[in-house]
């Protein structure tokens, strides 16, 4: 039987019980092309696992299939001359591979043996589709002597053995504490022609994408259904991907979980001794309700309500504004803080947070980790996205819904932190980082992550595309906005979308609702701020009044510092209380309007409602007749004080 804790979360005692039976869909909601059943066993002294695998994998295509292709993640931590430790360093998000510790530090998987059910032995060879690394083991090919024909299926038997990795990224084990993703053979995506960027038409083929293991670039695969039994020591919790199906004991002091999961891209779990376990439920506001397993650390179980909370915002905001989440249930995993590489990952249906014992209220880590690795679920999972290609469609979408949650849950100006006097927003945490760039032309967000410009992968494919994001949002509208993503999503979900799908999308929804405002169509601004490296800084940059025939006029000057070109409103505000928006398309370095009115203008502003959030200055935005000193006092006042409190706080914890 499933062990169970009992935890009282704000006064409301909360039994634990495990799930009994599996979830069954009406009709499947994806393709479900590549199936998995996988026995494995941990064992914990060794960090090793001893794994089984049948693979049941269709070819959905025309074409005649001669090779199959498969990832082999772990041998990225193989040894220094992998592609990933190359790029990396042996470091990634500020953790770092422990080279000098006791344990052996380093993790790799080795395929046994790979049999086609009923036929041969197959045979696979190591490659590298994107390098020329002949020491990088994560990709192998396998020759089929028999090709699997358009519509057929195949099945493997594959068996395998894995050591994993002392975590510092993503993966592994810190002391007796297992998050174990990227673990098994996992087929590529074999993409028919017309997927994607793939040509179609008469002759035209597909081709697999399977792409070695990169220290910036995430994961791509196809819909399945898993069936997993995982073996471990018997005082260890087990939670996964998909749902708790049973659990057997034996007599060697083990137990064997079985897990199921239908319709997902991928499978992980995790496994430790010192879980403490509660569990929620959210409830649809259209009925029905999502179950969740929150799995905590003893020392961070005070902060259970935090992670709730910010869950159950994250699937109400979704589920309001883009798309139902179709799951009966989603697993939240708090890593230890020696496991810290472990933080902030996600996978269909479970995903880890992150925090400390100490983090006060106002610094909402906890709240913005669980809310991002959320939104993972509709970009990662339920549209499935390349994140090798086209990491913004997945990390990019889900920065700027983060900042749209935590704004909304948590105050737009105080969402990321509200702590000691200071304040500071998530979408303006996004916008900072990329506009504080010494060169915020630093590069496109189109194309491989692993061939971004170095060091730039975060920026270009996180912050930049949230911001540019949310200036498209500025420019259509909200309501524009989400019937631009809802569409989006429920037209590709399962199905694999590229960036051009959701510009179509785009150019199809902001005519039909805005007219000739913006042109034809968006082209023009994907051009910018995806394809390009373009800067928006507009200035105001100067007002004249005077008297012209007898009238009084105001000559506004606004100029455009930058080499970007965006339609821009001017507010102009005059000494008698009136207003007048201007409009400016844009193009070319400057433009002057001249205003009559019977009163001499006072100030104005350039973005007003600040639309275009891509604006890198937004300081010389607005000019007037009339300067104060008091709002920069005020600001400087502010930042003294939170500095101050902060040194304080520092000397506390020291």
């Amino acid at each position: 039987m499933r062990v169970s804790y009992l935890l009282s979360i704000g006064g409301v005692c909360l039994a634990l019980i495990g799930y009994g039976q599996k979830p069954i869909f009406s009709t499947p909601l994806s393709p479900r092309l590549a199936n998995y059943q996988i026995d494995v066993k941990l064992d914990p002294v060794t960090k090793k696992l001893d794994g089984r695998e049948t693979l049941t994998w269709k070819n959905s295509s025309n074409d005649v299939i001669r090779e199959l292709q498969f990832h082999l993640y772990l041998n990225a931590f193989r040894n220094e001359q992998s592609t990933f430790m190359r790029e990396s360093g042996g470091q990634l998000r500020g953790d770092q591979i422990d080279r000098n510790a006791k344990e052996n530090p380093y993790g790799s998987i080795d395929v046994v043996s790979m049999k086609v059910r009923g036929g041969e032995s197959l045979a696979y060879q190591f490659f590298q589709p994107d390098d020329a690394n002949r020491d990088d083991h994560t990709v192998i090919r396998v020759p089929l002597s028999k090709p699997v024909g358009p519509g057929e299926t195949i099945v493997l038997d594959i068996a395998f053995r894995a050591k994993l990795p002392k975590i510092f990224a993503r993966t592994g084990f810190s002391r007796d504490f297992f998050l174990v993703g990227q673990w098994f053979p996992k087929i590529g995506v074999y993409e028919p022609a017309g997927t994607r960027y793939q040509p179609a038409g008469p002759g035209a083929t597909g081709r697999w994408n399977c792409h070695q293991f990169h220290a910036h670039s995430e994961f791509y695969a196809d819909y399945g259904v898993y069936d997993v039994n995982i073996t471990t020591p018997k005082d260890y919790w087990v939670s996964a991907v998909g749902l708790y199906q049973s659990e057997k004991l034996h007599s060697n002091g083990t137990k064997t979980i079985l897990y199921h999961a239908e319709d997902v891209v991928d499978f992980a779990w995790t496994a430790s001794p010192h879980f403490k376990v509660i569990n929620d439920k959210w409830k649809r506001p259209s009925g029905g309700e999502v179950a969740i397993e929150l799995v905590m650390q003893p020392e961070h179980v005070h902060q259970a309500q935090r992670h709730l909370d910010a869950a159950k915002a994250a699937l109400t905001y979704f589920d309001k504004h883009l798309g139902k989440y179709p799951f009966p249930n989603l697993t939240i995993v708090d890593p230890p803080l020696h496991a810290s590489g472990s933080f902030g990952m996600e996978y269909p249906t479970f995903i880890t947070a992150g925090t400390a014992s100490f983090l006060p209220a106002g610094a909402r880590f906890p709240e913005e980790v669980t809310i991002h690795e959320f939104g993972h679920q509709y970009f990662m999972q339920l549209l499935a996205t390349n994140e090798f290609e086209e990491a913004w469609l997945d990390e990019g979408f889900n920065q700027y819904y983060e900042g749209r949650i935590m704004d909304a849950t948590y105050g737009a100006r105080s969402s990321q932190i509200d702590l000691f006097g200071f304040r500071w927003g998530d979408l303006e945490s996004s916008r900072d980082s990329y506009v504080h760039q010494d060169n915020p032309a630093l590069g496109s967000s189109f194309g491989n992550t692993w061939q971004l410009p170095d060091g730039q992968y975060g920026v270009l494919t996180y912050s930049k595309t949230a911001t540019w994001m949310r200036t498209l949002e500025g420019l259509v509208g909200r309501p524009v906005m989400d019937e631009i993503m809802q569409t989006y999503f429920i037209r590709w979900k399962f199905k694999h979308p590229d960036g051009q799908n959701f510009i179509d999308i785009v150019n199809e929804l902001v005519p039909k609702r805005l007219g000739t405002k913006y042109g034809p169509n968006m082209d023009w601004f994907f051009k910018q701020v995806l394809y390009g490296d373009n800067v928006v800084d507009y200035e105001l940059l100067s007002i004249r009044n005077r008297k012209q025939d007898g009238r009084q006029q105001s000559i506004v000057t606004v100029q455009n510092n930058g080499d970007a070109a965006m339609p821009v409103d001017i507010l102009v505000h005059f000494d008698n209380g009136h207003e007048v928006m201007l409009f400016w398309d844009g193009k070319g370095r400057q433009h002057q309007f001249t205003v009559s009115e019977n009163a001499k203008a006072v100030w104005a502003n350039v973005d007003p409602k600040q639309k275009i959030y891509m604006d890198t200055n937004l300081n010389n935005n607005s000019l007037t007749l009339e300067p104060s000193s008091a709002p920069a006092a005020k600001f400087a006042t502010k930042f003294l004080f939170w500095i101050e409190n902060w040194m304080q706080w520092l000397a506390w914890l020291a």
